[in-house]
């Protein structure tokens, strides 16, 4: 039999030669998550030797890796702001910029009166935003909606995994809101334009759900959307957050230049890059 160091060595090797980045380090990764130990205790258990049922898990999520399949998906969940959060093919892997607009959230909420507030998290596909925010600000009523039933029930079991009250709406863009006055208003929305997407990695073109991903109107539709329908549903004082391509800043400031705003503005992550919108309604 082989021992756990062997199968490190040979699953890096054969990660590495399938042309994933970093495959010792992913090979550790997966090789402990399959035998259940954390990966700095994978260290202390290198001479042991590894049985056939082992193996056999192991080299199944090899395969899975091997074929593009992120390792994110293998796992079925993800850490996001302080919160566990479940995956599934149908929701999108929540990323870090993701994580940095709910940090910029919480910063402005911490300074507000949140009592009787309502917060929506529009397009919520795993819920990750609207809950990590709840969890944070539990006096904020939270609505969360997507067009997607699958995504609508990872996100429910993600709001119980983490104990938090979130209502959860199955709908299609503000339609679900009708007669609410909207407070704050968060969202993550597709906008990547069509002609891009055949250029995007393996592992996001092939694994995720690209009615999460790509907009029409050159990624831009959403927002168009958006900018015609938000008077009508947010309070006075309303605020909105959206995440952006790095190079739609711009575009998506000049289709919102007609709202009634008392404050418009493009915020960066950590690389510098533009990557929210952010308005404050007069």
């Amino acid at each position: 039999m082989k021992t756990v160091l062997e199968i490190v060595n040979l699953s890096a090797e054969f990660l590495e030669n399938k042309g994933i980045k970093h495959g010792r380090r992913e090979a550790l990764d997966l090789i402990s998550f399959s035998l259940d130990v954390r990966p700095l205790d994978l260290y202390v258990q290198f001479d042991r030797p590894l049985d056939e049922k082992e193996l056999e898990r192991c080299r199944s999520l090899l395969k899975r890796r091997a074929v593009g399949e992120p390792i994110q998906y293998i796992r079925g969940k993800v850490e996001f702001f302080n919160c566990t959060i479940k995956l599934s093919r149908d929701v999108l892997i929540p990323r870090q910029e993701t994580e940095i607009l709910v940090d910029q959230i919480a910063t402005r909420l911490a300074k507000e009166e949140l009592s009787g507030k309502l917060l929506v998290d529009l397009c919520c596909g795993s819920g990750c935003i609207g809950i990590a925010l709840k969890r944070r600000f539990p006096d904020l009523e939270v609505v969360s909606t997507d067009l997607s039933p699958e995504a609508v029930a990872i996100a429910q079991a993600n709001a119980t995994l983490n104990s938090v009250e979130i209502n959860f709406v199955v709908g299609d863009f503000l339609q679900p809101l009708a007669g609410k006055r909207i407070d704050y208003l968060v969202c993550n929305p597709p906008y990547i334009a069509e002609e891009e997407f055949s250029q995007l990695e393996i592992e996001v073109r092939n694994f995720e759900p690209k009615m999460a991903l790509v907009g029409e109107d050159k990624g831009l539709a959403f927002y168009k959307r958006l900018a015609k329908e938000l008077p009508e549903v947010m309070s006075a004082g309303g605020k909105v957050w959206l995440e952006l391509g790095h190079e739609q800043g711009k575009e998506v400031l000049d289709i919102f230049k007609d709202c009634p705003a008392k404050k418009m503005e493009i915020l960066q992550d950590w690389s510098g890059h533009d990557r929210f919108f952010f308005l404050e309604l007069e």
